[in-house]
């Protein structure tokens, strides 16, 4: 049976307008009915996602920042702290792109630099980051560092950015999590390994969890699981991967995905 269920948000749980689909509620009401618990699996900060799901802060199990903070109850779960020295010279390795920005990401806040900041960056920021400062350095920044995220305004993040970011794979892992972003954490988590941390410490087994995804940071994610859906409007290696599939994210898939899973008796 089922314990816990995980969702990807954008391009998968929220629609086409990054809002919650309708429908959320009640689906959040039969799961806990039953017991199981809800777990937004995102790239997102976790202050972004307490803002996405106001009332269901002490309820919910967060694994933001693609796996680099887990936080259950406002505690921490756990957590992946980059070599700052090694993510500092990733963060310079893109600043000469033109429309490229840099986002230093830390435990307590998101970090972007003052040279950097106008309307096209704090528009993007806004839908991912609640807590962000704006400084002249980041070497000014008294934070760990979980994640360093680098945006493309034209769309074209695999190009643009991530063959400027090939050098640090290694010690760092780099993946694209969008046309416009790509994501560096540590060689050694991913949402699919915090995950498995999850799993062994509330002793759930992966035939015990589902998860919804559409894009390729939610590989490991598929893996970790036995009931893995890819949406519709997913990536095709994430189709290839997952066990399941669904409707797109504008058609509310993981809601159907999960009610489906509850009409079948699998959850509880």
């Amino acid at each position: 049976m089922i314990k816990l269920i995980m969702s990807d948000m954008d391009g998968t749980l929220l629609d086409e307008n990054g809002q919650l689909p309708k429908g959320f509620d009640d689906i959040i009401r039969q799961l806990r009915e039953k017991g199981v618990l809800f777990a937004p699996c995102s790239g997102r900060q976790y202050y972004s996602l307490l803002e996405t799901f106001k009332g269901y802060e002490d309820e919910f199990l967060f694994l933001a920042e693609n796996g680099t903070m887990v936080r259950y109850h406002d505690r921490e779960v756990c957590s992946s702290v980059m070599r700052r020295s090694l993510g500092m010279k990733a963060l310079q390795a893109t600043q000469t792109i033109p429309g490229v920005y840099e986002v230093f990401c830390g435990k307590k806040d998101a970090y972007v630099l003052s040279s950097q900041m106008n309307d096209t960056l704090a528009d993007e920021l806004h839908k991912y980051y609640t807590r962000t400062q704006v400084v002249d350095s980041f070497e000014e920044i008294d934070d760990e560092m979980i994640k360093a995220s680098f945006y493309d305004e034209q769309g074209r993040a695999g190009e643009r950015i991530y063959p400027y970011l090939k050098k640090f794979r290694g010690p760092f892992q780099v993946a694209t999590s969008s046309d416009y972003w790509v994501d560096m954490m540590r060689f050694d988590i991913n949402k699919g390994i915090a995950i498995q941390h999850v799993q062994k410490k509330l002793h759930i087994s992966p035939m015990e969890c589902a998860a919804f995804g559409d894009y390729m940071n939610d590989a490991e994610m598929m893996s970790s699981v036995y009931y893995s859906f890819a949406m519709d409007n997913a990536h095709p290696k994430i189709k290839e991967l997952a066990r399941f599939s669904t409707a797109s994210n504008v058609e509310h898939g993981v809601l159907q995905g999960i009610q489906k899973l509850i009409d079948d008796g699998l959850c509880g």
